[in-house]
């Protein structure tokens, strides 16, 4: 299975999610001077929303500086957005940005830390997600 890379603020809800699927992942420091996680594979990138009313924003800094980089761009597989349903049309906007941005789907949107159900869905879908890359790969 490949690997995952998240970005969680302050507030935990990504690394309460990330933690509860039980899955190895490396984390996007928020100091934006820290050392940046360096994927030794292909990814799916976890990374909550923080869009204003317009829908400015919607990717964090640090996430923008980690894949800013062509290397570690060149490994994201997909994403999986989080974000907060009460901010209507923007919810889980980041996930949209950097889909279209780095041409990779959307594999999974869930809201604040996400539910029991939203973890078993993702870590099914991981599952079969990389199942299916991989079984294309020569």
């Amino acid at each position: 299975m490949g690997g995952l890379v998240y970005y969680s603020s302050a507030s935990g809800n990504t690394a309460r999610f990330v933690a509860r699927l039980g899955l190895p992942a490396e984390r996007i420091p928020t100091d934006m001077d820290a050392a940046l996680p360096a994927p030794a594979g292909p990814f799916v990138l976890i990374c909550p929303t923080y869009a204003d009313g317009e829908g400015r924003g919607a990717v964090a800094k640090p996430v923008i500086r980690f894949l800013n980089d062509p290397a570690r761009r060149a490994l994201l597989r997909g994403v999986i957005a989080g974000g907060n349903r009460n901010f209507g049309a923007t919810w889980a906007l980041a996930g949209k940005v950097l889909a279209d941005k780095c041409g990779v789907p959307v594999l999974y949107r869930f809201e604040l830390a996400g539910t029991e159900t939203d973890v078993d869905r993702v870590r099914a879908g991981l599952v079969k997600f990389w199942g299916e890359i991989c079984s294309t790969v020569q």
